[in-house]
């Protein structure tokens, strides 16, 4: 009997202390309304899905972006590809399979130090009125005219400005020009020395140094000249012109004429 009472009491107890319990939990303070809950869960799912939309917004900006800038890249590496001297560069050069070495502008980029005044290591010649050229009686044909008429002439230097205003001071000696061709000045001034009578092919339009000192640069190329490139018909220059004329056929006039500057490949 007194077990019976002792958990009698027991159960009693527990039953008071779980209906305080849902008594207290009932209270209007302790209850959240109905409608408070719903407007919570309405607020907290607008949060969700605003969240998940500016996540995915900023993932397809971000897809967007990294798209442009390859974009951007690739465009990039093709205008690099297609700059002058990069390697895979679509510009084409097309090289001259029958390049000549053209003499005449290689020497006169040389710009050879013509001698402008005498310097006494080759003799002066005197002027001999009337006289002709030796041999030029045989060279046929009209480029070599010039030569079979050609006569030293002295005239004073107002005459020679009023006939032949173009006129060069080359080794001492005066030059004037014409019909293609370089003459000696004899009288421009009498105090002028000479190296050489005769007429010089003016080809190019250069005047009569730069004239003798790319033919005297070609012979030396050819091993026909050992002497100084210095612009003087000198007696080595016009040696060297006499065997290089032999060689090939030419008349030996030892003087640069038309057909010895073609035949040395000056136009």
């Amino acid at each position: 009997m007194r077990s019976i009472l002792i958990l009698t009491c027991y159960l009693a107890l527990a039953s008071v202390a779980s209906a305080d319990q849902n008594k207290h939990k009932n209270k209007p303070g302790n209850q959240v309304p109905v409608q408070q809950q719903q407007v919570q869960q309405q607020h907290m799912g607008k949060a969700g899905k605003h969240t998940m939309g500016a996540a995915g917004l900023n993932q397809q900006q971000q897809l967007q972006t990294n798209q442009q800038l390859r974009m951007q890249h690739k465009a990039l590496k093709t205008q690099s590809a297609n700059l002058p001297g990069s390697q895979s560069s679509n510009v084409q050069i097309t090289k001259n399979k029958n390049f000549t070495k053209n003499v005449t502008n290689v020497n006169v980029t040389k710009n050879f130090n013509v001698t402008k005044n005498f310097n006494n290591k080759y003799q002066a010649i005197k002027f001999q009125p009337g006289v002709r050229i030796r041999g030029s009686q045989n060279w046929k044909g009209t480029k070599y005219v010039v030569f079979r008429n050609y006569t030293p002439l002295w005239h004073d230097r107002i005459w020679w400005i009023n006939n032949h205003p173009r006129i060069v001071l080359i080794g001492g000696g005066w030059y004037y020009w014409n019909d293609n061709y370089w003459y000696p000045a004899w009288g421009y001034d009498p105090g002028a020395r000479f190296v050489y009578d005769g007429p010089i092919y003016a080809y190019n339009d250069l005047d009569p140094g730069q004239v003798v000192a790319n033919v005297q640069a070609a012979l030396q190329e050819q091993g026909y000249y050992q002497g100084e490139v210095d612009g003087l018909m000198g007696p080595l220059t016009r040696a060297a012109l006499a065997r290089y004329q032999a060689d090939h056929g030419l008349y030996e006039t030892a003087a640069i004429d038309e057909p010895t500057m073609e035949s040395l490949g000056f136009a």
